[in-house]
């Protein structure tokens, strides 16, 4: 039986599109006769840690490494410890394949542990490091990160890249294409439970006026997302009514901007949620927003939880980036112009009085949810990668 450790920045309870696709990856791996584990980062602060047993092992049908960290920079998590907690878990474990998740700065010590070079490696490639606009420290950074990624891309046996206008865009794989293997990111939908009587209830009383359109966006707070773009479009379709969940730097302002346009009304920024809460809103949503601006936002995990329940999407057609191939305009949901809150407001506005339209456009996105991004499609080709290899 093949084993195989995946190297990743977080897991569960951390909440996020990576965290949640490894959560249900692992699993399928499983039921293909390949024994996992997984070595991240703990996303709590050793002070927090001593206070909880998030990390006790009997959470998962496999081994949970979490190395402590200590913040992050840049978005990267700083962990000293990593390389130590690599060399033990490859002792512990014995893999026989690394699988690393990027990106991810801790996965450059692949390169220097000895017990892991001598490991083959399957590089995931989940997203560029965009060069940035709108964060120019991002920017400045990426020289510096450039050197490192092209010598673990060069050493990987093989590169998973997420979708097909992902992979021909990317300039960080363009050396690598012969080595290159489209696989999606995927879901498991016994992960995401139809909500009960009393989770729907609490999440239309959330909701509250019946009367408006039912918007929803999930995602963390953050520069790439387009939460501003939306908050504009939001302005101008009063029948709306949007609720953001999520957590992330970018809260205070986008408080300070909904105050600006005087929405407190029509808006509320959620904050994190439970599981069954998130259920909740997605089951009960008239519509599923995604308004990101850059290719930051390589698929959209997100959008598979929309789609399988059944929601229509509206979505930012970014050049380059694969959210254009997981919602299919005008066959799934409506895709608009990044950064353009009139293009968005339009997309939305198409769908308010027009429940038969969103119906049928739900409809099709869980019928394409099923056919191309179910987690045992996706566990089996890559369990098959890894016997190629």
């Amino acid at each position: 039986m093949l084993r195989v450790l995946h190297i990743g920045k977080f897991f569960p309870p951390f909440a996020g599109g990576m965290e949640y696709f490894l959560q249900d990856l692992l699993p399928a791996l499983q039921r293909q006769d390949i024994e996992v584990a997984a070595l991240v980062h703990d996303h709590l602060s050793p002070c927090q840690q001593r206070f909880s047993n998030h990390s006790s092992p009997v959470q998962w049908p496999f081994p949970v490494y979490r190395a402590p960290c200590h913040g992050r920079l840049l978005y990267a998590p700083v962990s000293p410890q990593f390389p130590f907690w690599l060399r033990r878990t490859i002792r512990q474990f014995k893999p026989d394949y690394l699988h690393l998740h990027l990106p991810n700065t801790s996965a450059f010590w692949a390169m220097v542990v000895p017990a892991a070079r001598r490991i083959p490696w399957i590089v995931h490639w989940h997203a560029d490091v965009v060069a940035s606009r709108h964060d120019r420290l991002l920017a400045l950074a990426y020289p510096v990160y450039r050197p490192f990624e092209q010598s673990l891309l060069g050493g990987a046996s093989a590169i998973i890249a997420t979708s097909p206008p992902y992979l021909d865009s990317s300039l960080a794989l363009g050396s690598w294409r012969d080595k290159c293997h489209v696989i999606p990111l995927g879901l498991d939908p016994a992960r995401l439970p139809e909500p009960t009587e009393a989770e729907q209830a609490a999440a239309y009383h959330l909701w509250g006026d019946k009367g408006r359109l039912r918007v929803l966006t999930i995602g963390r707070l953050t520069y790439y997302k387009g939460h501003e773009v939306l908050l504009h479009a939001i302005k101008a379709l009063p029948e709306a009514r949007l609720l953001i969940i999520g957590t992330g730097e970018g809260e205070a302002k986008l408080r300070s901007l909904i105050a600006h346009l005087a929405l407190e009304e029509r808006v509320t920024l959620q904050g994190s949620c439970t599981e069954a809460q998130r259920n909740g809103l997605l089951a009960t949503c008239d519509v599923f927003c995604l308004p990101s601006i850059e290719r930051t936002e390589a698929f959209g995990v997100v959008l598979l939880e929309a789609m399988r329940f059944g929601k229509p999407v509206v979505a930012s057609k970014i050049e380059g980036s694969g959210v254009g191939w997981v919602v299919a305009d005008e066959e799934t949901g409506k895709l608009c112009t990044p950064q353009d809150s009139a293009s968005l407001a339009q997309a939305l506005g198409d769908l308010l009085y027009a429940s038969e339209k969103r119906e049928s456009l739900g409809k099709a996105g869980e019928q394409r949810f099923r056919k191309y991004f179910q987690i045992e499609r996706i566990g089996e080709k890559a369990a098959e990668l890894y016997r190629c290899v």
